[in-house]
């Protein structure tokens, strides 16, 4: 890997941490330029994911004033994450991209209408709970949730792009929750996430260690970043920077 090469790389690193804390689809910056440096896809694949974990941590770490009082929300949806991710990481050495390339953008684009359309749909839902009886739903999205957090962490331990505007439509329209604390929540699962498939890879998979390094210091620079930027973003606007993020996703990943 050249100078220039190897600048590209950490900047792209630097850029994914930021936007991966603030919303996701950090994977959309560094792939790319993993593949413009010459790594095969596989391993360009999994050096990302290795690279972008001290990220996620560090953007974990930026958003600790929200996390308080969530310790057993954490604890419930992350361990449903840690097996979904194992299961992508399988599916990523085991399925043909095919299948996985056409039902991803129909998922980030579904996500996205979740994202917009949060607001009203769980006033809905919760003016509906109410009506018939008076109860406002688990106030961790019960069975509904922890299936799609399921789903989802799959799908993120495959390939991970837009994983984030996955969880935060999902947690947004089933958790009666500040869409800063539930961001916060978004940063510690895809940290394990990453995590799980990143220790799998490391016994079935090659990386590229320069990749992986200069991904890593950009990403924990870049989730401190996001995390100072991300929580004085007022809801709408965050809103607005899932569904840009999520729609430029959603070409990226039609034109590969």
């Amino acid at each position: 890997m050249s100078i220039w090469e190897s600048l590209a790389v950490f900047a792209a690193g630097v850029g994914a941490g930021t936007i991966n804390t603030i919303v996701g689809s950090g994977t959309l910056i560094t792939f790319p330029v993993l593949l413009a440096t010459g790594l095969p896809p596989v391993t360009a694949n999994v050096s990302n994911t290795l690279g972008l974990v001290p990220g996620s941590i560090s953007g974990a770490i930026g958003y600790r004033k929200e996390l308080k009082g969530q310790r057993a929300r954490i604890l419930r949806l992350g361990a449903v994450s840690l097996v979904g991710g194992l299961g992508g990481a399988v599916l990523l050495l085991t399925l043909p991209s095919d299948s996985f390339n056409t039902i991803v953008p129909v998922l980030i684009g579904l996500a996205l209408v979740l994202v917009v359309l949060q607001p009203r749909l769980a006033a809905a839902l919760r003016a509906r709970q109410e009506a018939a009886g008076g109860d406002t739903g688990h106030p961790d999205g019960g069975p509904v949730l922890l299936t799609g957090m399921l789903l989802s962490s799959a799908y993120g331990g495959y390939f991970g792009a837009a994983q984030g505007v996955l969880y935060l439509g999902l947690m947004g329209l089933l958790l009666h929750e500040d869409l800063q604390r539930i961001n916060a929540v978004k940063n510690v699962v895809a940290a394990l996430v990453n995590g799980i498939a990143a220790v799998f890879f490391l016994f079935v998979a090659d990386f590229d260690w320069t990749a992986v390094v200069l991904i890593a210091i950009g990403s924990t620079l870049g989730g401190q970043i996001g995390a100072k930027v991300g929580r004085r973003l007022p809801p709408t606007v965050l809103r607005a920077v899932i569904v840009a993020v999520g729609l430029i996703a959603i070409v990226q990943l039609l034109l590969r």
